[in-house]
């Protein structure tokens, strides 16, 4: 939840034209993560909990290229965009290691 609401604070650094088809998309991606997380673990099966964390995981790395792409046509600075890298890293190490404890388990 943290790196939505990071997220939701760098979507206002984004000039104006850009804030509805490439801020959609950022949007989209970070809040896909808590959600499938939410979804997976409501399912009360730990095979779908297992394939819900693994999507949360793609729209992590999802998100960090749309991030990527901002830096590199300048719309984000390097700075801008550290906070949410880091929290997009801790996730992902997160979401991986109780995908691997899930499945060790099953």
């Amino acid at each position: 939840m943290e790196l939505v609401e990071e997220v939701y604070r760098l979507l206002e650094k984004l000039p104006a034209n850009e804030r509805f088809a490439m801020a959609d998309q950022i949007r989209r991606s970070a809040v896909s993560i808590p959600s499938n997380i939410a979804e997976g673990r409501g399912r009360n099966a730990e095979k779908d909990f297992v394939r819900f964390l693994k999507i949360a995981n793609g729209s992590a790395f999802e998100l960090e290229t749309q991030l990527i792409i901002c830096q590199r046509i300048g719309y984000l600075t390097e700075d801008d965009t550290t906070k949410a890298f880091q929290l997009c890293d801790e996730i992902c190490r997160m979401l991986n290691s109780l995908i691997k404890k899930l499945k060790a388990n099953g």
